[in-house]
């Protein structure tokens, strides 16, 4: 009795101290972007944890410091809309289930390259997810018109990095490294096709052993995304500030994912409305014929009406609205929900 009183001792001491070791380092990471002084609307679980992308700081900082700014462009208190910008500090916010499934999906929000959406195309997927089993992470990517080293490929690093970190941490998500997908949405979808296209690329000099590890996802879901950097089909504002006004064909195409489709690209599950007047649904066909030419699994939902930056708030009462449970449909085809 007196042993197994004092196995049950250490056992609690042991994992009290695992206790504090784990919130040690979740308060050494980077908080989530937040308004200053911002209300937030009751009932919406907000995240707490957070992973930073790189322990020693974001390699290649701009001449020029950068603030993190938050902008709150909702009117209605019970809905934010927040869009940040100026990131120093790449990092995930990360959405745990109650059950997990063991699968984990990376979510880069849109924005046009010009900042990235906290809410609408980011926590709100966020949740969806976690309801449904699956371990979210929000991320907060570098922006290439802000003067890093990396230039155009600044938010691929980052998207590279943080598969790479799941991958390394994945028991500490009960996840399986080898079901962790994407998801992207507009600009956040050209980074997610880009992320599923050139995750091979060498972006950045390896730090730790999470390095070693894969940067291919398991899958990829590019909803509405800005594909094309070419006139007419690309998307102005991001293709300015990715690849610049001026840029010539040769850095048009290193930077369109349908140019960069290699033989062993993971599944895609590809979304667009016919009617986005932002980003032009062709951007999704060139994706979509790309990847049939190199007899890569598509699957395509085209919808008369949409929109853009729909998300999932924006596609309630319309016919758009399946279209989360049309992806978990499809990913239980491809082995990433179970």
């Amino acid at each position: 009795m007196t042993n197994a009183a004092s196995l049950d001792r250490r056992s609690f001491m042991a994992a009290s101290l695992l206790s504090v070791g784990l919130a040690q380092q979740s308060l050494a990471q980077t908080v989530v972007p937040a308004v200053p002084g911002g209300a937030l609307p009751p009932g919406l679980p907000q995240p707490t944890e957070t992973i930073d992308l790189w322990p020693n700081g974001a390699p290649g900082m701009p001449a020029k410091a950068l603030t993190e700014t938050v902008l709150e462009r909702s009117t209605d208190r019970l809905v934010t809309d927040r869009a940040v910008y100026g990131i120093t500090a790449p990092r995930m916010a990360v959405f745990r289930p109650d059950r997990p499934n063991g699968a984990a999906v990376l979510i880069t929000p849109g924005g046009g390259y010009k900042w990235v959406v906290v809410d609408k195309e980011g926590y709100e997927m966020g949740r969806w997810l976690a309801a449904r089993g699956f371990t979210a992470f929000v991320l907060f990517y570098r922006l290439p018109g802000e003067g890093w080293a990396a230039g155009p490929d600044v938010a691929l690093s980052d998207a590279q990095r943080a598969i790479r970190l799941i991958r390394h941490r994945a028991r500490d998500f009960a996840v399986d490294p080898e079901r962790v997908s994407a998801m992207g949405f507009s600009a956040g979808g050209h980074l997610c096709a880009d992320l599923a296209t050139r995750f091979a690329a060498k972006t950045y000099e390896p730090i730790d052993a999470a390095d070693a590890l894969s940067a291919k996802p398991h899958s990829a879901a590019p909803i509405y995304p800005v594909i094309s950097m070419t006139a007419p089909d690309a998307h102005p504002g991001s293709r300015a500030l990715l690849v610049g006004k001026s840029a010539t064909p040769a850095q048009e195409a290193a930077h369109s994912a349908h140019r960069n489709v290699p033989k062993d690209a993971p599944p895609f599950f590809l979304l667009h409305a016919e009617d986005d007047d932002a980003v032009p649904v062709n951007n999704t066909l060139l994706l979509r014929a790309a990847l049939k030419k190199k007899a890569i699994r598509a699957e395509t939902h085209l919808f008369e009406f949409g929109g853009h930056g729909f998300g999932l708030r924006k596609a309630i009462g319309k016919p758009v609205e399946v279209w989360p449970d049309l992806w978990r449909a499809w990913a239980r085809t491809t082995g990433l929900a179970l």
